[in-house]
């Protein structure tokens, strides 16, 4: 980088050279820097120094070689949804914004694949599959953009039978810590060709490079789809036909639980009046004989556990309003009590854990006295407890993270995780060590050295350095 003029920052030398490269899609006002500083969780704003909005691959390069070359953080920003502080420039730096990356770059039909780039979203890409006969199968809710699925390893309603981001991205191209841009994987359905580098940056949450584009598995829209909402006395009775149903092996497109005090927000939310109680959304993919054998199956294992109040849903207009009810329950609760915040909560454990672990986290948290509702992808095993809080009450937020601290004990303690698809942020850092041993550890502090070894690449998260 050249040398700062007299009285000029480095920093302030570096944005000139971004402009220089860019022109006016570099900004440094103040509200866009704090909404590039902030996902959708708790924690508080840390805003970069100035943000770059990007169109291609040798962009992105460009930027990452100046930020190399005057040792400066840099941090990738997709929608802004991350929920464990991905987003947050801990120490400053320059935020790409890859959200003008939108581009579909070729969808193969025959082989069930597409390649995008980083800023297209869940949404845009099944909109333009809808005339091809394919899907896009991870939905984690939010119109979140690929890139930060992928960055994050996110999952969602449908990871039961369609997997998570790990299993539905075949390749990338990313640009390292040194500004090269490298691609990985095929997109052949299996090879054996060397390190994984593609599942290593996967979830890798921009600390190791800059993802540009994915090369993503498709998969076929099923003949026939049906959805239901089923109520049940309890949780345990809730999640133990759960498990009865995996054990099974019906193969559940969807099985999601709310708990009553969700489906009670839900229904002031979102004028619905679904009986307020705890209560599993559902969905089957498959023929019309293959999904009528599985609503069959499933009807008989929830009767043994006291189900009731059965309501289908066939045509899409019905299956998108029942699922966009059980996608409003995050702002649902925030509407419960107008100003608060979400300290979202996210563990996952072996699915014959489930009923268990639930059972002990909602009695936790009736005696915590918190407002926390609990949702889940219990078909395998996550869930979440939403911890609804005053931002001004200090003491408020530090019950909720006490609370987050027994919920992820509890997993761990019965072979779970910390986190089933929000990854790890600044969040969660504190977990690690906890759930992997300082040996594991230290492994990852080695990769992470080696592919950055200046520490620029979304410094703080996922591992301490």
């Amino acid at each position: 980088m050249n040398r700062p003029a007299a009285g000029i920052s480095t920093r302030e030398a570096l944005i000139g050279q971004l402009r220089a490269l860019l022109g006016e899609r570099v900004s440094t006002s103040t509200a866009v820097l704090e909404q590039h500083g902030r996902g959708e969780s708790w924690h508080p704003t840390q805003a970069p120094d100035a943000v770059c909005y990007v169109r291609d691959n040798d962009e992105v390069s460009a930027i990452v070689k100046l930020c190399a070359a005057g040792r400066t953080p840099v941090i990738a920003f997709g929608t802004g949804t991350s929920l464990e502080g991905q987003v947050q420039a801990v120490n400053g730096g320059i935020c790409i914004d890859m959200g003008q990356m939108n581009q579909i770059l070729e969808v193969n039909a025959e082989d069930m694949d597409c390649r995008v780039q980083a800023g297209v979203t869940r949404r845009g890409l099944n909109q333009y599959l809808r005339d091809t006969g394919l899907f896009f199968a991870v939905d984690p809710g939010a119109d979140t953009s690929i890139g930060g699925m992928t960055a994050t390893r996110a999952s969602g309603t449908n990871a039961v039978r369609y997997g998570t981001m790990r299993e539905n991205v075949l390749g990338l191209t990313v640009v390292t810590a040194n500004g090269e841009i490298i691609r990985t994987g095929t997109r052949a359905r299996k090879s054996a060709a060397g390190y994984d580098l593609t599942r290593l940056f996967v979830g890798s949450e921009g600390t190791l490079g800059v993802i540009t584009e994915i090369c993503l598995r498709l998969h076929g829209q099923s003949e026939a789809v049906s959805a239901a909402i089923v109520n049940f006395p309890d949780v345990r009775a809730a999640a133990e036909a759960t498990i009865q149903t995996i054990q099974m092996g019906i193969p559940m497109a969807r099985i999601e639980l709310l708990d009553s005090a969700y489906i009670k927000a839900i229904n002031a939310y979102s004028k619905t009046d679904y009986p307020e109680l705890d209560t599993l959304f559902l969905e089957f993919h498959g023929t019309r004989a293959g999904v009528a054998e599985q609503v069959q199956m499933f009807d008989e294992i929830s009767r043994e556990f006291d189900a009731s109040g059965f309501q289908w849903a066939e045509r899409e207009e019905d299956r998108n309003r029942l699922w966009r009810a059980r996608h409003d329950a995050y702002y649902a609760g925030l509407a419960v009590h107008p100003g608060s915040r979400g300290y979202v909560t996210d563990v996952c454990v072996p699915i014959s854990r489930l009923a268990d672990c639930i059972t002990e986290t909602q009695a936790d948290i009736a005696a915590s006295g918190l407002f926390a509702p609990i949702v889940g992808h219990v078909g395998d095993g996550n869930f979440h407890s939403t911890i609804f809080f005053d931002p001004d009450d200090a003491e408020t937020l530090a019950q909720a993270r006490e609370l987050d601290k027994r919920m992820v004990r509890r997993a761990q303690q019965m072979g779970g995780t910390c986190t089933g698809e929000h990854g790890i942020g600044i969040g969660k850092l504190k977990h690690m060590r906890n759930e992997h041993g300082d040996g594991a550890v230290e492994v990852m502090q080695t990769i992470k050295a080696a592919l950055d070894p200046l520490n620029i690449m979304n410094p703080g998260k996922v591992v301490d350095c």
